[in-house]
């Protein structure tokens, strides 16, 4: 195993526009490469050249790249793309392009690292690994970090399971994204700001392996992922049945919407301009009571989830419950 790795950024690369061929612009800036190197790309420059740059608003490039919204904070949204990456805003970005136009994440990130470290064989001859990166931000964590979304001919994941530690001790969870690691060393030398989209890593050829899996595989799968919803939206889905997500605007709305039972129930909801009135529209049993208690719950909850100030005032009669909207 390697005690000591070099890393360094490229610098000479230029302007990457639509239909350019990176492995050639690294290769014209890399003539130093080795076997074993391991070069990583900032995905944004993949993007421009496979011509990802698009005309157009920024929230709707995010919308047409969302396959899952997994949480939602006013004008943020946290979600799932087609490629099973999970971060703020889709990977969709507006800075260091054209003003009025939005970079989306490559297609098919690993197929986008095989065709540079293609090309950059051919062009020098050499065996190398590619990794293409982008910055994540990270659950419990502040700050951002660059991680590999595309790797070819480096290890992405390495499995210490089965291992044992110096004091004997066999390791039982250990799974080490190798390629994230090496895409976070990688940004330390080229910067967000700098104009260097390329770095190279050596000392790690021990990582460097033809036909390894890519950074697909460090996708988690939805049966293994225990935080696949923001604390809000894992709440609904636990607490409420829908037919559809709310779409109104309206706050007080679509917390009605998402708390109202589907099918027949002896209760309704009347909305006045500062409350809400619980009336019972079968016989007041206790199996009724309850059943409206439920429904008021769930409407302070929904209610809560969409930033509306409530308070439950007992009712009588065929008035359950009166629920006082923005209550000072």
């Amino acid at each position: 195993m390697s005690k000591r790795f070099e890393v360094w950024g490229l610098t000479g690369i230029g302007e990457v526009r639509a239909g350019d061929d990176v492995a050639t612009l690294i290769a014209g800036a890399a003539t130093g490469l080795r076997d074993g190197d391991i070069v990583v790309v900032t995905s944004k420059v993949v993007s421009k050249a496979e011509g990802r740059l698009v005309d157009g608003d920024r929230e709707d490039a995010i919308t047409s790249e969302t396959e899952r919204l997994v949480a939602a904070r006013g004008d943020t949204r946290i979600v799932q793309t087609r490629h099973g990456f999970v971060l703020a805003a889709a990977g969709v970005d507006a800075s260091n392009v054209p003003k009025g136009q939005v970079a989306l994440l490559p297609v098919d990130p690993d197929g986008s690292a095989k065709t540079i470290r293609d090309g950059l064989r051919a062009a020098l001859g050499v065996d190398v690994g590619v990794v293409v990166t982008d910055t994540f931000g990270r659950p419990w964590r502040n700050g951002l970090v660059d991680v590999a979304i595309g790797a070819a001919g480096v290890t992405a994941l390495d499995d210490h399971r089965g291992r044992v530690d110096e004091h004997g001790h066999t390791l039982e969870m250990t799974v080490t994204a190798i390629v994230d690691e090496i895409a976070s060393a990688a940004e330390l030398v080229k910067g967000k700001l700098d104009g260097v989209p390329v770095a190279v890593v050596r000392g790690l050829d021990e990582h460097v392996q033809a036909g390894a899996s890519g950074a697909a595989s460090l996708v988690r799968p939805a049966d293994e992922d225990m935080f696949r919803l923001g604390t809000r939206e894992a709440m609904r889905a636990a607490l409420f049945v829908l037919t559809d997500e709310p779409t109104s605007a309206d706050p007080v709305a679509a917390a009605l919407a998402a708390a109202t039972p589907i099918g027949e129930r002896p209760w309704r909801f009347d909305v006045a301009d500062d409350r809400i009135v619980v009336r019972l529209t079968g016989e007041r049993t206790d199996d009724v009571l309850m059943g409206a208690g439920a429904a008021i719950g769930s409407l302070l909850l929904a209610l809560a989830q969409n930033g509306v100030r409530a308070r439950w005032l007992t009712g009588d009669g065929d008035c359950a419950a009166v629920i006082e909207l923005d209550p000072r």
